[in-house]
C-alpha cells in the first residue's frame, strides 16, 4: 500500500462499535520519548471518544519495547479483568542487528501472549528505520499508531463480545 500521503490513522467513526464498558490497559516504553508519548495520547484520546471511560483506561509504562509483553502480562494477570491490552512503543534501525532482535522478540511475544491468554494484546510498536518516519507516524503526516491500535482494541472487544458473550 502507497503511504506517502497517505493518513493512516483516519477512520469512519460509524465503524467502530462503542467502547462503553470496555476496560483497557496501555503499555507504553519509555523509551523515544517524544514518539511513544505522543502514541499513548493518540490511543488514550481515541478510546475516550469512543465512549471508553477515563476510569477503565489504565497506563503503565515500562523501560522499552522490549519490556511490553512482560507490562501486558501484567496487567492480565492482575485483578482487574482488562478486555484488552494496546502495547506501544518505536524501534528505530540503527547500525546493529539490535533491531531485529527487539522487534521480533517484542513482535512474537505480544502474539504469544494473546494467543495464550485469549484476549486481544494490540502491537502498536513502529519498526521505522529513522526517526523522521516515527514521527511521521506518531501525529505527522501518516497519522498516529496509537489512534489505530486504540480502533483495533475495540474492535477486538466487540467481535470478542459477540462471539462469546
Amino acid at each position: 500500500m502507497e503511504t506517502k500521503k497517505t493518513n493512516l490513522s483516519d477512520y469512519n467513526p460509524e465503524t467502530i462499535p462503542s467502547g462503553a464498558g470496555m476496560k483497557i490497559g496501555i503499555v507504553a516504553a519509555e523509551w523515544n520519548p517524544q514518539i511513544t508519548n505522543a502514541l499513548c495520547e493518540g490511543a488514550y484520546s481515541t478510546l475516550v471518544t469512543n465512549h471508553v471511560a477515563e476510569t477503565d483506561i489504565t497506563v503503565i509504562r515500562v523501560p522499552g519495547s522490549f519490556e511490553l509483553p512482560t507490562g501486558a502480562a501484567t496487567l492480565l494477570n492482575s485483578n482487574t479483568n482488562y478486555d484488552a491490552v494496546i502495547c506501544l512503543g518505536c524501534v528505530i534501525q540503527g547500525e546493529t542487528r539490535h533491531f531485529d532482535f527487539i522487534c521480533g522478540a517484542v513482535s512474537n511475544g505480544l502474539t504469544n501472549l494473546s494467543l495464550q491468554d485469549g484476549r486481544p494484546v494490540i502491537f502498536g510498536v513502529l519498526t521505522t528505520n529513522n526517526m523522521q518516519q516515527a514521527i511521521d507516524r506518531s501525529g505527522g503526516k501518516h497519522g498516529n499508531k496509537g489512534v489505530e491500535a486504540a480502533v483495533t482494541a475495540i474492535k477486538m472487544v466487540a467481535m470478542q463480545k459477540q462471539i462469546l458473550g
